[in-house]
């Protein structure tokens, strides 16, 4: 008898730990915040966009159907977003510092990817940053690291 209320109390106030995210549901996350460097400047550059392809396709070992389509999905979502919380939530809760850190770096080189950086993608990058508790000087580094890749090709 007292099991019994035991166990009933007990399924009152279990609370379920946090579900595996769906992994296309991070995958669109990431690709949102990537469009969101893409769209800080007046047009997304057909350079930008390939940056961020390449950085999707990288991340997430996807073809580049799959890519393009999340990518195409992922600019519908950003237009419609009021902001980057839900976004940079999710990923905080399912990616560990080292992933947050790549996600920045790969924003970093689509901000690059044109061969200039604008102030507005500059801002951002950092309230991303900020979002994803990334440290400043492990952004900033992510920056150089990005910024020498990118010379090769400006």
């Amino acid at each position: 008898m007292l099991r019994t209320l035991k166990d009933l109390f007990g399924s009152l106030f279990d609370t379920p730990g946090p579900a595996a995210p769906d992994p296309h549901t991070l995958e669109l996350a990431t690709a949102v915040l990537l469009v969101e460097v893409m769209r800080a400047e007046a047009g997304i550059g057909a350079a930008e966009r390939a940056a961020a392809l390449r950085a999707l396709q990288a991340k997430f070992a996807l073809s580049a159907e799959e890519v393009d389509t999340l990518l195409g999905h992922a600019e519908g979502v950003a237009q419609d977003a009021t902001d980057l919380h839900q976004f940079t939530t999710l990923l905080n809760q399912h990616l560990d510092e080292v992933a947050k850190l790549r996600v920045v770096e790969a924003m970093w080189a689509v901000a690059f990817a044109d061969g200039e950086l604008a102030a507005h993608e500059r801002h951002v990058l950092w309230r991303v940053a900020d979002l994803l508790h990334v440290k400043h000087a492990d952004s900033m580094a992510a920056k150089l690291r990005a910024q020498a890749a990118a010379a090769p090709r400006l």
